[in-house]
């Protein structure tokens, strides 16, 4: 028969994916000889059991558990549901992973209307037995049962007001027994039965509730975030009660073995005597500092130390650990690696392997990738931060904080900025023609948008803060206003974003800039001498090249040469070049553009100092850069000696039904060569003037994006190398470049092998490869993909995370079919996926030689690379 019910002596931490990380722990705790008190640990196989037979529990499942039972009856002495020493229990959730949303500790399970009288005389302590009882009445209700508890909170406030008392200590034994009659009236008003008096029932109730909080609405969202699959399932684990309110000899704690906000090494906590966990964490008393213990209970406090310093070092981590003192007996309830700030995370990687604890790659496992992200950015005062209450959320699409005055149009961001005001760029969504004002924004909020909008990716790339995909505002840009969480804001007034959680305020909030210390260099140094897998930048002009190279980048993978065509000085050739009407006229306007390429280039392979650069070609269909208003068409046709009909006509005649998959990327170059040439002069050009300058050895890298024929790659590719070869020669120069292509379009993946006939290198392009195989865009799938996560069809989303099934097996077949073709070809991925670490860690074990990320993502990928070699070297 399966087991699916382990006592806390059974098991050890070895067994964290079966028991939880709490169960597996307690299980550790036991075997180490840490007073813990006795219990077992209902199984993740136990839940997706209860889920595979219906959310109901098998008879063999509810015969382990009363099995393991009668084992800790045995061992305490004490019998569950007993009339005069009744086993008494907690009850409490524990995933392998920490889940906020799931469901809230029970405790003092087992107590019924007889049980309760019996507990008072054994304890000779009516008070502190009603008050157990009280309390266990509205916490099953509450987490068990659904019922609100604000309504006991309501009753017990009543009671209270009734006989002029202010604390829930002093009410008597009397007044606590009149308090559990009307909260079990109040449960038969809510549920329409009787409060259960059955302790066995109680039980089965409160595990019931803790398998259905694994899938309440709050933790598939949280899964969706943090990249937790569904079948992980989450354990449940049953406790003999220690109870820190029996008296002035008892109380209950937290405490850290060091500092999780700074990481240093001090005993850090608090605990309230005469108390149960719950208060301290409430926050209803107000706790002492944990060495004031020494002063309560010297005996205790000794052991307490003994036994956090032996956790420590057996865990080799910074500890977070809850206990109880049952009338001067210390229990360990709770251990657990402690959750901390970016900055203490690298301080105790760095300390734990000084202080010889941690070798380097496992100090590297220690920090998680996504951490650094917080390092990267600036963030709002905690203490400003705790008074300020959020209006709104939507999704954080770009880490940071950011406050500033409200804006609604590129326009006005670039104005007020020059004026040395920090503005938040706030817009139903954002498109290429915003990017000046993206630039100048400290923050950008947006009403429309997935987590890779273009106004997400584009900030991500900028490190700017942004907040996408808030759909409860209600905006009216042209009239400048918009509302949210009852308020309404007007150009000028203030809001504050938090990128990190999605988190709008109405209000200013001060931010602080992060410090990033010497800890973060020697742990940066660490994983980088790991790594196998090579990190570049996605980047498209010299500001965010040197930001990369400065956060360790080891060249480009994506430079979007379009992204350069929008500033204001450009957008004019850029239009004429697109309305021309014949090649003549066309080369007119590409002549223009061309001066303006190359030194975008040269400023590139400047901050780049010899690092290779991949340049795509231009990528988006023309009408992306047209105006569409009549207003704007209108003004262009003036400026360009056209009439308004005849550059109308030319807008419209170039708008495509499905842009996407339209004339853009290397169609482009088939149509107009001539565009084709302009840029790779440009590149050549400019890379021969830093050479000669510099003495860098460059390399260029001219990347056809959009092929899916093979053909197709070597028609582009011999307009590239004709004009290349023809400015080499002219310029008498000794200059090697590549030619590859972007594997965007699955049939190019499909047909690898021939198109690395033409192909130097791949490039996968994972934001349109996972378009295409999926067969939705980016900028619609945010309207139906929430109806795909709560039905659990999709636990993630494909555009953060590669979806290693479908779209990576195109990758990982493209890649081999390549390498046989082309033994030596460099192999690489410039989408967003890039900077995600589950995404990384395929790449890495697909044998990917790098993966491009925007530059604030760049020490993520570094960590995220070395964190894949160490669970699997190559």
């Amino acid at each position: 028969m399966k087991k699916y019910v382990y006592l806390f002596s059974e098991a050890d931490k070895s067994m964290k994916n079966l028991l939880g990380g709490k169960g597996a722990n307690l299980a550790e705790m036991t075997k180490l000889g840490v007073p813990v008190p006795e219990g077992f640990t209902v199984s993740t196989d136990a839940c997706n059991k209860y889920y595979e037979d219906g959310k109901t529990f098998s008879n063999e499942i509810i015969e382990q558990i009363n099995n393991a039972l009668l084992e800790v009856e045995k061992i305490t002495g004490k019998k569950f549901g007993d009339k005069k020493d009744p086993l008494l229990l907690s009850v409490r959730s524990g995933a392998r992973v920490s889940m906020p949303g799931m469901m809230d500790t029970v405790l003092n399970l087992g107590l019924n209307d007889e049980a309760v009288e019996g507990f008072a005389a054994l304890t000779e302590n009516p008070r502190f037995a009603y008050d157990c009882y009280r309390r266990f009445i509205q916490m099953f209700s509450d987490v068990v049962m659904g019922i609100e508890k604000s309504k006991f909170e309501r009753i017990l406030d009543e009671v209270k007001e009734a006989k002029d008392l202010e604390l829930d200590t002093e009410l008597t034994a009397e007044d606590l027994k009149e308090i559990t009659v009307m909260f079990k009236n109040y449960y038969k008003e809510a549920k329409g039965e009787e409060f259960p008096q059955d302790p066995k029932v109680q039980l089965l109730e409160a595990v019931t509730a803790v398998f259905r909080s694994w899938d309440n609405p709050r933790a598939i969202v949280y899964r969706r975030l943090n990249e937790i699959p569904s079948e992980w399932g989450t354990a449940v684990n049953v406790q003999r009660m220690a109870f820190g309110n029996m008296g002035d000899t008892s109380g209950t704690g937290v405490a850290f073995t060091r500092n999780p906000s700074t990481g240093e090494k001090m005993m850090y906590g608090e605990y309230l005597m005469n108390a149960q966990g719950e208060d301290v964490v409430a926050g209803i008393r107000t706790p002492n500092p944990i060495s004031q213990l020494e002063n309560d209970n010297p005996e205790v406090y000794k052991q307490f130390l003994e036994i956090t310093n032996k956790l420590e070092n057996h865990y080799k981590d910074m500890q977070d650990m809850e206990f109880t003192i049952e009338q001067g007996k210390l229990y360990f309830l709770q251990t657990r690696n402690g959750k901390r700030t970016a900055q203490a995370a690298l301080k105790i990687a760095v300390d734990l392997v000084a202080e010889g604890l941690l070798t380097t790659e496992e100090a590297i496992l220690k920090v998680e990738p996504k951490q650094l992200d917080s390092l990267l950015h600036p963030n709002f005062d905690v203490e400003e931060l705790n008074k300020a209450n959020p209006i709104g959320k939507g999704l954080p699409a770009s880490p940071g904080a950011a406050c500033g005055k409200v804006v609604f149009s590129a326009e006005e961001a670039k104005e007020m900025k020059a004026q040395g005001t920090n503005v938040v760029l706030v817009r139903l969504e954002t498109t290429p023609e915003d990017i000046e004002g993206m630039v100048a924004a400290e923050g950008i909020l947006t009403v429309r948008g997935g987590m890779t909008s273009h106004a997400a990716v584009v900030a991500r790339g900028m490190g700017t803060c942004c907040v996408s995909g808030c759909g409860d505002i209600k905006i009216d840009e042209e009239d400048g206003v918009f509302s949210l969480g009852g308020k309404t804001f007007n150009k000028g007034d203030s809001i504050s974003l938090d990128g990190s959680t999605g988190n709008v305020y109405g209000e200013a909030i001060k931010t602080v800039e992060p410090e990033i210390g010497g800890d973060f260099g020697t742990f940066m140094a660490w994983a980088d001498e790991v790594r196998a897998l090579k990190v570049r930048t996605n980047a498209d002009n010299p500001r965010d090249t040197v930001q990369a190279v400065k956060f360790g980048a080891e060249g480009i993978g994506l430079c979007r040469t379009e992204h350069m065509f929008f500033e204001e000085e450009r957008i004019f050739a850029v239009r004429e070049m697109i309305v021309a009407k014949s090649e003549e006229q066309r080369r007119v306007a590409l002549d223009k553009l061309l001066p303006m390429q190359k030194g975008d280039f040269i400023g590139i392979y400047e901050a780049l100092e010899g690092r290779p650069a991949t340049i795509r070609l231009l990528d988006p269909p023309l009408h992306e850069f047209l105006p569409h208003e009549d207003e704007d068409i209108k003004e262009l046709a003036t400026e360009m000696g056209l009439s308004f009909e005849e550059l109308k006509e030319t807008v419209e005649s170039l708008q495509e039904f499905n842009p996407m998959m339209g004339h853009r990327g290397c169609r482009l170059a088939v149509s107009y060569p001539e565009i084709a040439e302009m840029q790779t002069t440009a590149i050549i050009e400019a890379a021969l003037k830093v050479k000669k300058n510099k003495g860098y050895d460059i390399i260029p890298e001219i990347m056809v994006p959009l092929i899916g024929e093979r053909k197709e790659l070597a028609f582009v590719k011999e307009i590239i190398t004709k004009t290349a070869d023809a400015i080499i020669a002219r310029e008498d120069a000794d200059l090697k470049y590549k030619v590859g292509t972007m594997i965007e379009i699955p049939r190019a993946a499909l047909t690898a092998d021939e198109v690395a006939k033409e192909a130097e290198f791949f490039s996968f392009g994972t934001n349109d490869l996972t378009q295409m195989t999926f067969g939705f865009s980016r900028d619609d799938a945010g309207k139906f993909l929430p109806y795909y996560y709560d039905t659990t069809i999709y636990e993630s989303d494909p555009f953060a995370r590669l979806d290693q099934t479908g779209v990576g097996k195109l990758v990982k077949m493209a890649a081999e079919l390549g390498r046989i073709t082309r033994p030596d070809i460099k192999l690489g991925i410039c989408g967003e996926h890039g900077g995600n670490p589950s995404s990384i860690e395929f790449c890495h074990n697909v044998g990917l030689d790098y993966v491009s990320c925007s530059p604030y993502r760049v020490p993520i990928a570094r960590l995220a690379a070395a964190h894949a070699q160490i669970k699997n070297k190559r």
